[in-house]
């Protein structure tokens, strides 16, 4: 009789462990696309809004669904993966032939970081992109300021104003636009005048903007003034740009390292921004504890319960985390505590008492 290697038992866990994790994600983000898409119906008053513009939005907004929902589904995956094992045998004689409870932990968890790494990338790239693009298009539906965020950051007009702002950021229930341009043309096209201010806030009626530099065109001559403030009458509404402003939460490392950088120069509180920064930058961290500290139930529930005992298991375990991670993370918010720590202890104590936890059953 031919004896499997250990690499042939790898790979035969992460098949299954992925398979599991993979249907997982599939149908945790189709479920919660069409929550989404359900959301949206009541928008469909909104300027030029439609069915098809909802479907678009939501389609674009899957990469980042499934960035989020990897954990749940790398917890329910790993449990489920490791049950069809336990079925057919397969796990018993693995155990029998010597293989430690924590080497199959380490065959689960290089399977879950080839998950990881992927959707890490799909995180970094794939997502935010997709994300900016959504909000535009919802924002230039909505809307008949034709508002539309890139690259380049967002654009608006108003009547015979076109606006740019390279960035906006939330300020509570209000929006704060950075590095804005005002390029004013007359009824036939010509450029009139360029104001450009450093920020600006949104107040009743106008915008608030601060440290203006502005350049009026003559026919012969070009004249430049500077004032510290200057009001800005319009009625762009704030709730339209912030539909087009994406979160810190969805933006990827790159961008929050830029925003964070900038926000520190410029002396505003960049705290939304650095906790997204370092919750990024902790994700697989996170992952990858999680999943270890789901797998010893798999191996207490070998002989009690069944596939649906498993995934009650990781759903609690997944969402009673989800939930304790948000509540720490607000107090650390509460108390000023350092993001990092917010961020990176839970997930390394999580990891620390499930190692313990091998170490012991050893």
């Amino acid at each position: 009789m031919i004896r499997p290697s250990l690499k042939q038992l790898d790979r035969l866990i992460a098949r299954h462990v992925l398979a599991a994790l993979a249907v997982t994600l599939v149908l945790l983000v189709a479920i919660d696309a069409m929550g989404a898409l359900a959301r949206e119906l009541d928008e469909f008053d909104q300027g030029n809004y439609s069915l098809a513009t909802a479907v678009a939005y939501v389609s674009l907004s899957l990469p980042r669904r499934a960035y989020e929902y990897l954990p749940f589904a790398a917890v329910i995956g790993t449990l489920v993966g490791l049950g069809g094992l336990a079925a057919s045998a397969e796990l018993t004689a693995m155990r029998a032939g010597g293989m430690s409870q924590l080497r199959i932990a380490g065959s689960v968890l290089a399977a879950v970081a080839i998950a990881t790494i992927l959707m890490v990338g799909v995180g970094e790239t794939i997502a935010p992109a997709a994300e900016r693009r959504g909000a535009a298009l919802v924002a230039g539906a909505k809307s008949k300021d034709l508002i539309r965020a890139g690259r380049s950051g967002i654009w608006a007009r108003e009547g015979d104003t076109l606006v740019n702002a390279k960035r906006g950021r939330l300020v509570g229930d209000s929006v704060a636009l950075e590095d804005l341009r005002l390029y004013e043309f007359d009824a036939v096209g010509r450029l009139l005048r360029i104001t450009v201010a450093a920020r600006a806030e949104h107040e009743p009626g106008r915008w608030r903007m601060a440290e203006v530099v502005r350049q009026t065109f003559g026919e012969d001559r070009v004249e430049t003034a500077r004032e510290s403030s200057l009001d800005w009458p319009s009625q762009l509404e704030p709730g339209l740009i912030a539909t087009s402003i994406l979160r810190p939460q969805n933006l990827g490392l790159g961008e929050l390292a830029d925003a964070i950088r900038y926000m520190r120069a410029n002396v505003i509180d960049a705290t939304a921004y650095e906790s997204a920064y370092w919750k990024r930058a902790f994700y697989p961290i996170g992952v990858l504890a999680l999943v270890l500290a789901v797998v010893p139930f798999a191996f207490g529930t070998l002989r009690s319960g069944g596939l649906g005992k498993r995934i009650l298991i990781g759903m609690v375990l997944a969402i009673g985390w989800y939930f304790a991670q948000q509540a720490l993370y607000n107090m650390a918010a509460v108390y000023g505590v350092d993001p990092r720590v917010s961020q990176g202890l839970p997930a390394l104590l999580l990891g620390v008492v499930a190692l313990a936890w091998f170490a012991r059953a050893r």
